[in-house]
């Protein structure tokens, strides 16, 4: 026994072994990667996340031993010399030297739309990609890195077809690899206890939801609002994924939604004519096996609020059933600042990123639902990787795998082609496969 444990603590198991990680980073023309590295415009972003999420967590991730080697891809290269020294005075200075090192592509004076498959190749079959960029370009560079053995963690919405998130679907069974939506909000305290109790409230019946963001957005979004994509794939892809983990586990699927869109203040403010302001998502819920349980879901999504409301994004819902209701407000949590300097109140939220250090000058938002999300995807490679788990085995613990998440895609494209077609779309489902009717 002495000897079996000596050679493993010689020979580490694959399990303990650290995940290599690409950082796709969003195309420049709209910010080089606000979410990954905060860098937006030449400088840390005006939004709450002035430090970036995805980079941060992962090298804080990295310190663990959670993580090993670290790049970047982005489009353009010239950009990567600003991003480095972003990094090194608001992360590397701040918390106790943190490495944020990381190789990047393609080179600093080199610009390259395609520079994600160079990057791709330059994994191994094991290693995985962070994918954060406009939704169109989704869907190519997430096949890529699949039929190459990588895995993939996606931002939301993970496609924006139906077709394409079957096909993913479909390649990541065939080449065994983990593929995961980062669907962060299903790890906010308040709504995983709130789908725990939607257990014990009977059948569903009624959902309704509202996400926003302030309008200076748009000027980070401008290149692609409204042109690749649309607000209620940006914002009302968190509570229709929320409202479906909710109630599948009821036995509820959709089958009709209907869309309408308000429009005229973002094309006021320079973007395309093509913007809508707000979007409201209808859709008709059904339990299987049971027909005459109907209910409803309407999810509500803006970029057009106002520019001090206090809040970066206002986030509630309410939710019916049977037995009882449940009603969150996440974008007032008990927890407000007034600063002579912001001229206004305003209401943080460290439980999704807390930038704080802890007692000893590290990185301390561990807890946050932000980082726990990056967390349980790095943790399922590292257990598929060494055997431990099957893909299928994450798909069974309720994660926000493409398996556990084909209903969000297929409204979301619904509201989409229902606001393009001024009709009702149905959603049928046969033998496994989804369709829009």
């Amino acid at each position: 026994m002495a000897a079996e444990a000596i050679k493993s603590a010689i020979n580490p198991t694959a399990s303990s072994l650290p995940l290599n990680v690409l950082m796709r980073l969003t195309d420049p023309k709209v910010g080089t990667g606000e979410y990954t590295t905060g860098f937006v415009g030449g400088g840390a972003s005006g939004s709450d996340k002035k430090v970036g999420v995805v980079g941060l967590t992962l090298f804080d991730l990295r310190r663990r031993g959670k993580v090993a080697r670290l790049s970047m891809v982005g489009v353009n290269g010239t950009k990567f010399p600003a991003i480095r020294q972003h990094l090194d005075t608001n992360i590397t200075k701040v918390y106790n030297g943190l490495d944020c090192s990381f190789e990047s592509y393609p080179a600093n004076d080199v610009k390259d739309p395609d520079a994600y498959k160079a990057a791709i190749d330059a994994l191994k079959p094991g290693d995985a990609i962070t994918i954060f960029t406009p939704d169109t370009t989704h869907y190519p560079i997430a096949l890529y890195a699949i039929e190459r053995g990588i895995h993939v963690l996606i931002t939301k919405p993970a496609v924006k077809t139906l077709e394409h998130h079957q096909v993913l679907i479909a390649a990541a069974k065939q080449h065994n690899v983990y593929v995961y939506v980062e669907h962060h909000k299903r790890f906010d305290p308040a709504y995983s206890d709130a789908k725990f109790k939607a257990l014990k409230l009977g059948d569903f019946n009624y959902f309704y939801s509202y996400m926003s963001q302030p309008k200076s957005q748009l000027e980070t979004f401008k290149a692609w609002a409204g042109v690749d994509s649309d607000i209620s794939y940006y914002l009302n892809s968190h509570h229709i994924d929320i409202c479906d983990s909710m109630v599948s586990q009821l036995g509820f699927v959709p089958i009709k939604v209907s869309a309408s869109a308000a429009k005229g203040i973002a094309t006021s403010l320079g973007c395309s004519e093509a913007t809508e302001d707000t979007i409201t998502v209808m859709v008709t819920w059904q339990k299987q096996g049971d027909p005459g349980k109907i209910a409803t879901g309407v999810y509500t999504a803006s970029w057009t609020a106002p520019q001090k409301a206090g809040v970066h994004s206002n986030q509630y819902f309410h939710y019916m059933a049977a037995g009882g209701e449940i009603r969150i407000n996440q974008a007032k949590r008990g927890y407000d600042v007034a600063d002579d300097t912001a001229g206004q109140l305003v209401w943080y939220n460290p439980f999704y990123m807390k930038y704080a250090p802890d007692e000893e000058g590290n990185f301390g938002g561990q807890t946050g639902y932000g980082y726990i999300s990056f967390e349980k995807f790095v943790d399922g490679c590292r257990a598929v990787n060494s055997g431990t788990l099957k893909p299928a085995d994450l798909d069974a613990r309720g994660l926000p795998t493409l398996n556990n998440t084909i209903a969000t895609t297929a409204i979301l494209e619904a509201g989409r082609r229902s606001i393009d077609e001024n009709r009702e779309i149905r959603i049928e489902i046969a033998d496994g496969a989804w369709k829009l009717v």
